[in-house]
Protein backbone atom coordinates (compact mmCIF):
# COMPACT_ATOMS: atom_id res chain seq x y z
CA UNK A 1 0.00 0.00 0.00
CA UNK A 2 3.05 2.21 0.96
CA UNK A 3 4.59 1.49 -2.27
CA UNK A 4 1.43 2.27 -4.36
CA UNK A 5 1.24 5.48 -2.49
CA UNK A 6 4.55 6.56 -3.62
CA UNK A 7 4.34 5.82 -7.14
CA UNK A 8 0.70 7.77 -7.39
CA UNK A 9 2.75 11.02 -5.75
CA UNK A 10 5.13 10.49 -8.66
CA UNK A 11 2.95 10.42 -11.29
CA UNK A 12 0.61 13.04 -10.27
CA UNK A 13 3.73 15.30 -10.00
CA UNK A 14 4.63 14.67 -13.12
CA UNK A 15 1.33 14.17 -14.75
CA UNK A 16 1.37 18.45 -14.07
CA UNK A 17 3.51 18.61 -17.28
CA UNK A 18 0.29 16.69 -19.45
CA UNK A 19 -1.92 19.62 -18.14
CA UNK A 20 0.67 22.51 -18.66
CA UNK A 21 1.03 23.11 -15.01
CA UNK A 22 4.73 22.72 -15.09
CA UNK A 23 6.89 22.68 -18.32
CA UNK A 24 10.41 23.52 -17.90
CA UNK A 25 12.16 25.91 -20.07
CA UNK A 26 15.66 25.26 -21.39
CA UNK A 27 17.69 27.67 -23.42
CA UNK A 28 20.56 27.00 -25.53
CA UNK A 29 22.95 28.25 -28.42
CA UNK A 30 23.06 26.83 -31.87
CA UNK A 31 25.09 24.30 -32.48
CA UNK A 32 25.60 23.17 -29.17
CA UNK A 33 24.21 19.55 -27.70
CA UNK A 34 21.28 19.41 -25.63
CA UNK A 35 20.38 16.66 -23.72
CA UNK A 36 16.62 16.88 -21.97
CA UNK A 37 17.63 15.32 -18.86
CA UNK A 38 14.56 13.58 -16.82
CA UNK A 39 16.34 12.11 -13.30
CA UNK A 40 14.55 8.51 -14.39
CA UNK A 41 15.05 5.25 -13.58
CA UNK A 42 13.39 3.19 -15.90
CA UNK A 43 11.78 -0.01 -15.33
CA UNK A 44 11.84 -2.92 -16.65
CA UNK A 45 8.38 -3.02 -18.68
CA UNK A 46 8.69 0.66 -19.55
CA UNK A 47 7.88 2.39 -22.39
CA UNK A 48 9.32 5.45 -23.26
CA UNK A 49 7.89 7.66 -26.40
CA UNK A 50 9.79 11.61 -26.80
CA UNK A 51 7.84 13.76 -29.45
CA UNK A 52 8.49 17.07 -30.60
CA UNK A 53 5.57 19.09 -31.72
CA UNK A 54 3.21 15.52 -31.12
CA UNK A 55 5.67 14.17 -33.54
CA UNK A 56 7.08 11.08 -32.06
CA UNK A 57 10.69 11.26 -31.98
CA UNK A 58 11.89 7.93 -30.57
CA UNK A 59 10.42 4.75 -28.35
CA UNK A 60 11.89 2.38 -25.93
CA UNK A 61 11.10 -0.92 -25.19
CA UNK A 62 12.17 -1.70 -22.13
CA UNK A 63 10.72 -5.33 -22.35
CA UNK A 64 11.32 -6.03 -25.96
CA UNK A 65 15.09 -4.41 -25.27
CA UNK A 66 14.14 -2.52 -28.45
CA UNK A 67 15.14 1.28 -29.22
CA UNK A 68 13.39 3.50 -31.98
CA UNK A 69 14.61 7.00 -33.39
CA UNK A 70 12.47 8.13 -36.07
CA UNK A 71 14.60 11.18 -37.25
CA UNK A 72 13.51 11.43 -40.79
CA UNK A 73 10.51 12.97 -39.42
CA UNK A 74 9.40 16.80 -40.08
CA UNK A 75 11.40 17.33 -43.34
CA UNK A 76 14.21 15.48 -41.77
CA UNK A 77 15.87 18.66 -39.27
CA UNK A 78 16.62 15.53 -36.44
CA UNK A 79 18.83 13.48 -39.18
CA UNK A 80 21.93 12.44 -37.29
CA UNK A 81 21.23 14.66 -34.34
CA UNK A 82 19.61 12.48 -32.05
CA UNK A 83 20.82 10.01 -29.52
CA UNK A 84 19.17 8.31 -27.01
CA UNK A 85 20.48 6.89 -23.06
CA UNK A 86 18.58 3.18 -22.85
CA UNK A 87 19.33 3.47 -18.73
CA UNK A 88 17.68 7.05 -18.12
CA UNK A 89 15.09 7.44 -21.28
CA UNK A 90 17.25 10.88 -21.96
CA UNK A 91 17.36 12.69 -24.82
CA UNK A 92 20.09 14.47 -26.81
CA UNK A 93 19.99 16.61 -29.57
CA UNK A 94 23.00 17.15 -31.61
CA UNK A 95 23.92 20.71 -33.35
CA UNK A 96 21.25 22.04 -32.78
CA UNK A 97 19.49 24.88 -34.51
CA UNK A 98 17.26 27.33 -34.69
CA UNK A 99 14.81 24.87 -36.71
CA UNK A 100 14.54 22.79 -32.86
CA UNK A 101 12.82 25.15 -31.43
CA UNK A 102 9.44 24.20 -29.05
CA UNK A 103 8.03 21.80 -27.20
CA UNK A 104 9.66 18.36 -26.46
CA UNK A 105 7.31 15.65 -24.19
CA UNK A 106 8.82 12.61 -22.99
CA UNK A 107 5.82 9.80 -21.69
CA UNK A 108 6.78 6.76 -19.56
CA UNK A 109 4.05 4.31 -19.57
CA UNK A 110 3.60 0.68 -18.63
CA UNK A 111 0.78 -1.21 -17.32
CA UNK A 112 0.23 0.19 -13.77
CA UNK A 113 1.07 3.80 -14.84
CA UNK A 114 1.47 6.75 -17.35
CA UNK A 115 4.08 9.92 -16.63
CA UNK A 116 5.06 12.72 -18.75
CA UNK A 117 7.96 15.41 -18.44
CA UNK A 118 7.52 18.43 -21.04
CA UNK A 119 10.39 20.69 -22.32
CA UNK A 120 10.12 23.89 -23.75
CA UNK A 121 13.32 24.24 -25.86
CA UNK A 122 14.86 27.80 -26.80
CA UNK A 123 18.13 27.83 -29.73
CA UNK A 124 19.26 31.09 -29.71
CA UNK A 125 21.42 32.12 -32.74
CA UNK A 126 24.99 33.48 -32.40
CA UNK A 127 24.70 37.21 -31.99
CA UNK A 128 26.17 39.55 -34.37
CA UNK A 129 28.17 42.63 -33.01
CA UNK A 130 27.02 45.93 -33.18
CA UNK A 131 28.03 48.31 -35.84
CA UNK A 132 27.89 52.00 -35.21
CA UNK A 133 27.70 54.99 -37.24
CA UNK A 134 27.40 58.71 -37.03
CA UNK A 135 24.34 59.73 -37.96
CA UNK A 136 24.40 63.35 -38.68
CA UNK A 137 27.49 65.64 -40.22
CA UNK A 138 26.08 68.64 -38.24
CA UNK A 139 28.86 70.15 -36.50
CA UNK A 140 26.57 71.70 -34.00
CA UNK A 141 26.34 68.13 -31.86
CA UNK A 142 27.33 64.31 -32.37
CA UNK A 143 24.58 61.92 -33.15
CA UNK A 144 25.57 58.37 -33.23
CA UNK A 145 23.53 55.58 -34.11
CA UNK A 146 23.74 51.92 -33.50
CA UNK A 147 22.79 48.78 -35.79
CA UNK A 148 22.56 44.81 -36.28
CA UNK A 149 21.08 43.25 -38.79
CA UNK A 150 18.69 40.11 -39.04
CA UNK A 151 18.52 39.74 -35.14
CA UNK A 152 15.20 38.22 -32.63
CA UNK A 153 14.68 37.65 -29.18
CA UNK A 154 17.42 40.52 -27.93
CA UNK A 155 17.79 43.84 -26.71
CA UNK A 156 19.78 46.47 -28.16
CA UNK A 157 21.21 48.89 -25.64
CA UNK A 158 23.53 52.15 -24.84
CA UNK A 159 25.55 52.11 -21.96
CA UNK A 160 27.15 55.67 -20.27
CA UNK A 161 30.15 53.37 -18.25
CA UNK A 162 28.50 50.90 -16.40
CA UNK A 163 25.11 53.18 -16.60
CA UNK A 164 21.96 52.38 -18.72
CA UNK A 165 21.24 55.54 -20.78
CA UNK A 166 18.55 53.54 -23.46
CA UNK A 167 17.41 50.36 -24.88
CA UNK A 168 15.38 48.42 -27.11
CA UNK A 169 14.02 45.18 -27.40
CA UNK A 170 12.27 42.56 -30.09
CA UNK A 171 11.31 38.96 -30.34
CA UNK A 172 10.49 38.76 -33.71
CA UNK A 173 12.33 38.53 -36.31
CA UNK A 174 13.86 41.92 -37.21
CA UNK A 175 15.64 43.05 -40.34
CA UNK A 176 17.06 46.10 -39.01
CA UNK A 177 17.23 47.41 -35.35
CA UNK A 178 18.82 50.37 -34.48
CA UNK A 179 19.61 52.97 -31.43
CA UNK A 180 21.03 56.39 -31.19
CA UNK A 181 22.90 58.23 -29.14
CA UNK A 182 23.69 61.96 -28.93
CA UNK A 183 27.12 63.10 -27.48
CA UNK A 184 29.40 66.16 -26.87
CA UNK A 185 32.68 66.65 -29.21
CA UNK A 186 34.43 67.13 -26.15
CA UNK A 187 32.54 64.24 -23.69
CA UNK A 188 35.57 62.11 -22.10
CA UNK A 189 32.92 59.00 -20.75
CA UNK A 190 33.18 55.89 -22.28
CA UNK A 191 30.04 54.72 -23.78
CA UNK A 192 29.23 51.07 -25.60
CA UNK A 193 26.65 49.83 -27.40
CA UNK A 194 25.42 45.93 -26.54
CA UNK A 195 23.51 43.47 -28.17
CA UNK A 196 22.17 40.52 -25.70
CA UNK A 197 19.76 37.42 -24.99
CA UNK A 198 19.29 35.47 -22.39
CA UNK A 199 22.56 33.53 -23.08
CA UNK A 200 24.99 36.01 -24.25
CA UNK A 201 26.03 39.53 -25.59
CA UNK A 202 28.11 41.26 -28.68
CA UNK A 203 29.74 44.76 -27.11
CA UNK A 204 31.04 47.51 -29.20
CA UNK A 205 32.84 50.10 -28.15
CA UNK A 206 33.10 53.93 -29.57
CA UNK A 207 35.91 56.40 -29.46
CA UNK A 208 34.06 60.04 -29.43
CA UNK A 209 37.30 61.28 -30.62
CA UNK A 210 37.29 59.48 -34.09
CA UNK A 211 34.01 59.30 -35.03
CA UNK A 212 32.59 62.79 -33.94
CA UNK A 213 35.52 64.76 -35.48
CA UNK A 214 33.52 68.23 -37.31
CA UNK A 215 34.24 68.31 -40.90
CA UNK A 216 33.20 72.12 -41.06
CA UNK A 217 35.09 75.44 -39.97
CA UNK A 218 35.10 75.86 -36.41
CA UNK A 219 36.17 79.25 -34.45
CA UNK A 220 40.11 77.99 -34.24
CA UNK A 221 40.30 76.87 -37.88
CA UNK A 222 38.58 80.26 -39.09
CA UNK A 223 41.70 82.64 -37.19
CA UNK A 224 44.27 80.54 -38.40
CA UNK A 225 42.78 81.21 -41.77
CA UNK A 226 42.54 84.79 -41.28
CA UNK A 227 46.14 84.65 -40.10
CA UNK A 228 47.53 83.42 -42.52
CA UNK A 229 45.62 84.87 -44.95
CA UNK A 230 46.77 88.24 -43.48
CA UNK A 231 50.67 87.30 -43.40
CA UNK A 232 50.67 86.60 -46.95
CA UNK A 233 48.41 89.93 -47.73
CA UNK A 234 51.53 91.70 -45.61
CA UNK A 235 54.41 89.97 -47.56
CA UNK A 236 52.63 90.69 -51.05
CA UNK A 237 52.47 94.52 -49.85
CA UNK A 238 55.93 94.48 -49.20
CA UNK A 239 57.15 93.03 -52.18
CA UNK A 240 54.86 95.74 -54.29
CA UNK A 241 56.46 98.64 -52.55
CA UNK A 242 60.31 97.30 -52.82
CA UNK A 243 59.46 96.74 -56.32
CA UNK A 244 57.80 100.20 -56.85
CA UNK A 245 60.83 101.66 -55.22
CA UNK A 246 63.51 99.70 -57.36
CA UNK A 247 61.31 101.02 -60.45
CA UNK A 248 61.38 104.52 -59.37
CA UNK A 249 64.78 104.62 -58.51
CA UNK A 250 66.00 103.90 -61.85
CA UNK A 251 63.98 106.49 -63.64
CA UNK A 252 66.04 108.89 -61.48
CA UNK A 253 68.89 107.74 -62.34
CA UNK A 254 68.36 108.20 -66.19
CA UNK A 255 67.25 111.53 -66.04
CA UNK A 256 69.80 114.83 -67.67
CA UNK A 257 69.98 118.12 -66.05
Amino acid sequence: MFLMFVFLSFCFTSLAGVFGDEVKSVSVMEGDSLTLNTDTKLQRDDVIDWTYQKTLLTKINKAANKTKIHNDVLDGRFIDRLQMNNQTGDLTITNITTEHNGVYEMTISSTQKICSHRFNVTVYAHLPVPNITRDSSQCSNCSLLCSVLNVRDVSLSWYKGNSLLSSISVSDLNIRLSLSLEVEYQDTNTYRCVLNNTITNQTQHINIKNLCQCSGLTFVHIVVICCVAGGCLIVASVLIFCIYRKHRNTQQHGKCY
